[in-house]
């Protein structure tokens, strides 16, 4: 039995063909954009602060506002300076993904992979590319016009791969994705890495793990390649 999976859930997640695709958070699933908030801000909590206020501008924005001015106003929100924003997004191309991400990504070839993020688009494609994934579909905020949690973000990806959402597995990395993605109908596999609990009135995710490495076991029974 795979730790973190209701005792039931197995023989129903391994039936052949019960996902067509599978999409990600992509800062906080795949990335490790914390380090690089760290890293510009010169100081863990000051990072910390910061990154945590960015993540509660966008989940409540809804509607699409300019990704870089969010990172300016959540600076200047817990005392840092704006130049460190302008500093932060001159360095994305420095983020890097999670130690395992980049082979489980390549354990998954042969699927249908997507991203739905909370950043611009041309901020989306250059931490995408850092995980060496060429992901079919890439919505950012911007791209759908909205942040997430509304669910017009998460329909944006399953109108753009044209499946219904129960074939699409989504893979939080928050725990705003766990509602978000469940209220479009969504399955939830949720990444963990905080130890958080799952957010009151979600539906449980179908699975929870501290890392992305029991990923392809629930994706599978496999397409090619997997």
């Amino acid at each position: 039995m795979m730790e973190g999976f209701p005792p039931d859930a197995l023989d129903y997640l391994m039936k052949p063909s019960r996902f067509d695709a599978i999409a990600f958070d992509l800062l906080t699933a795949l990335i490790d954009s914390w380090s690089l908030w760290i890293a510009v801000a010169g100081d863990e909590e000051r990072g910390r602060a910061w990154r945590r206020a960015s993540l509660a501008r966008v989940t409540t924005s809804g509607a699409y506002r300019p990704y870089e001015v969010i990172v300016q106003e959540s600076a200047g929100e817990v005392g840092i300076p704006a130049s460190k924003a302008d500093e932060l997004l001159a360095r994305w191309p420095e983020l890097q993904p999670w130690p395992e991400a980049r082979g489980v990504l390549q354990r998954l070839r042969g699927w249908r992979l997507a991203i739905v993020t909370n950043c611009s688009q041309r901020l989306a494609e250059i931490a995408a590319k850092s995980t060496g994934c060429d992901f079919e579909v890439i919505v950012s905020a911007e791209r759908s016009g909205y942040y997430k949690i509304a669910p017009e973000a998460y329909r944006a990806a399953l109108d753009a791969l044209e499946l219904p959402p129960e074939r699409v597995l989504f893979v939080a990395g928050s725990p705003h994705d766990v509602p978000g993605a469940s209220a479009v109908g969504m399955p939830v596999y949720w990444v963990n890495r905080a130890g958080a609990p799952v957010p009151a009135a979600a539906p449980a995710p179908i699975g929870v793990a501290a890392d992305l490495r029991q990923l392809p076991e629930i994706a599978c029974l496999p397409p090619a390649g997997c």
